[in-house]
């Protein structure tokens, strides 16, 4: 198995507080609201702390495919939460899992920056393509950004 590490960096203009509680908390509630595609999230197994794997169904090209994403560690006092993706049908053959370390820190102005390092773990001696990488890093920045405008549509939330 091979391990492909990369970092990204994600600008808001939300407050670190509330962008980590829409992203780490709430999105669950907040992902099929914004992203016409999610059909569902439910948890497969777990009470909603770590170890916790939850089940997003999304319909793409009409056909249903899901994920399965494995809540790794949370450390709400430092804006913290790290989470793999460990299966489904989403998840492309190559990748054993794909793992996401984000730590939400004060920007300028009272905005914020997401913090994020990616591992890739490649199934066997498989490389990571750039295909693979930059689909998966352009969900990723769709996913963020489409709460990120959700809370600014909802200020009170």
């Amino acid at each position: 198995m091979g391990v492909f590490t990369f970092n990204d960096e994600h600008v808001s203009t939300v407050a670190p507080a509330k962008l980590y509680k829409a992203l780490a908390k709430d999105a669950d509630e907040i992902v099929p609201k914004v992203i016409s595609a999610a059909q569902s999230v439910e948890i497969v197994e777990g009470n909603g702390g770590p170890g916790t794997i939850k089940k997003l169904s999304i319909v793409e090209d009409g056909k249903t495919n899901f994920v399965l994403h494995k809540l790794d560690a949370v450390d709400e006092a430092n804006f913290g939460y790290n989470y793999s993706l460990v299966g489904g049908t989403g998840l492309d053959e190559s990748l054993e899992k794909v793992e996401f370390e984000t730590k939400i820190v004060a920007g300028s102005d009272g905005g914020s920056i997401a913090k994020i390092t990616v591992k890739y773990h490649t199934k066997g001696d498989a490389t990571l393509s750039d295909a693979v990488r930059d689909e998966t890093k352009a969900r990723g920045t769709g996913l963020i950004k489409a709460i990120e405008g959700y809370v600014l549509a909802n200020p009170d939330y």
